[in-house]
């Protein structure tokens, strides 16, 4: 498995924390904020992991910054991207089980280091669940997205 991160300024230490886990799991971490400042623009990481995403180049993504409202935001403009903002163990099954979502977004100011690795491991370790109805509405996302 290959799994692509980011995150803003706030999320530094996290980040490091996250990527010795997922290593420890054998999975492949490729950081696309390997140079973080006190002014970092988020919408570019998560354009980036975006695109890596879309492209085919890994399996997820991870974006944190302090709520994870804003990755998730500039995540979704790009095309073939399904960014859930998760702040909870329900919502990391969910955003996978029935959404099919390819990148978690997390805010690390309100969550601890080990409720956001428990989310992580969730989200990644559920499949989406091939149900009719999860069908029809990821069909009907997919549809309008590609009106545009």
């Amino acid at each position: 498995m290959k799994i692509a991160i980011a995150t803003d300024h706030n999320g530094v230490d996290v980040k490091k924390e996250i990527k010795a886990y997922l290593k420890n799991q054998g999975i492949e971490v490729i950081d696309f904020s390997q140079h973080n400042s006190a002014v970092d623009d988020y919408p570019m990481y998560a354009f980036e992991v975006g695109e890596y995403i879309a492209g085919g180049n890994a399996d997820f993504g991870i974006l944190l910054c302090g709520t994870g409202i804003g990755m998730s935001i500039a995540a979704n403009k790009v095309k073939g991207i399904r960014c859930a903002h998760v702040s909870n163990t329900s919502e990391a099954i969910l955003a996978r089980n029935h959404n099919n979502a390819n990148i978690i977004a997390l805010g690390i100011n309100n969550n601890k280091v080990n409720d956001i690795l428990k989310m992580i491991d969730l989200f990644i370790n559920t499949d989406f669940k091939k149900e009719e109805r999860h069908i029809r509405r990821n069909n009907q996302i997919s549809e309008y997205e590609n009106k545009r």
